[in-house]
């Protein structure tokens, strides 16, 4: 009888967290769209031209733009990131992307390690969700390699973490790490001035994108042997 109470207690639990996400991201997705903010921000020109109205308050309504990337709206980082370079330059930039984007990271950890996988489920899909909760299960070091490259799904990578045995520690720790790296690059090259979009700068970036790929499949191919060796180094150090 009460192991029933209880699991009624835990489904009763659940569906509130679901449905109370469910209103929070309706809600702002409703305020996005009927306020007309929506179309102010899906690309660079426009986003960059909503920070400048705004004036003094331009750098917190882009701190907590790059919060909600993170966690709810479905805005590619990059766009952010190259928006406010523009507005503010490639370093102001980076330090404000990368005080939003940690919070977010953190937050959406805090969801999956506090509300367990329903709630990763409902936001990711049921396939996604298993399928990196084994990956990570798997590899807790090669989880920092995935966050430093290209066409991981990091923001995913963050709340399914929560769902694994890695601590706070760990994660805060590999975030400082490796979120900086693509926030940097971005800022920095994406402007053209240092890679430039024609002549050479078409080889490098070409070279660029295969490394970037190879990389991919090598961490990929031999996860269990990139896990073993930065196990052995990082643990030495408690992290």
């Amino acid at each position: 009888m009460q192991n029933n109470f209880s699991t009624k207690q835990k489904l009763f639990r659940s569906l509130v967290v679901a449905a109370s996400l469910l209103a929070f991201v309706g809600a702002g997705y409703a305020i996005l769209v009927c306020t007309g903010l929506w179309e102010k921000v899906n690309s660079v020109s426009k986003m960059r031209a909503l920070i400048l109205s705004l004036g003094f308050y331009g750098r917190s309504a882009f701190v907590l733009l790059q919060f909600l990337q993170v966690t709810f709206l479905p805005l590619p980082a990059s766009v952010c990131v190259i928006a406010g370079s523009l507005v503010y330059g490639p370093l102001q930039a980076s330090l404000l992307s990368f005080s939003g984007i940690l919070l977010g990271s953190a937050f959406a950890f805090f969801l999956g390690k506090t509300f367990g996988k329903k709630i990763v489920v409902f936001m990711v899909g049921t396939e996604s969700c298993n399928k990196w909760v084994k990956f990570l299960d798997q590899g807790k070091y090669s989880y920092v390699i995935m966050m430093l490259l290209p066409f991981f799904p990091d923001d995913v990578l963050c709340l399914v973490a929560g769902l694994t045995n890695m601590t706070w520690r760990f994660f805060i720790v590999s975030q400082v790490l490796t979120r900086p790296v693509g926030i940097v690059a971005t800022a920095y090259f994406s402007s053209g001035q240092l890679i430039p979009y024609t002549g050479w700068g078409l080889v490098v970036w070409a070279l660029i994108f295969v490394l970037a790929i190879v990389a991919i499949i090598l961490t990929t191919k031999y996860s269990s042997k990139i896990e073993a060796f930065l196990q052995r180094h990082f643990s030495r150090r408690n992290i």
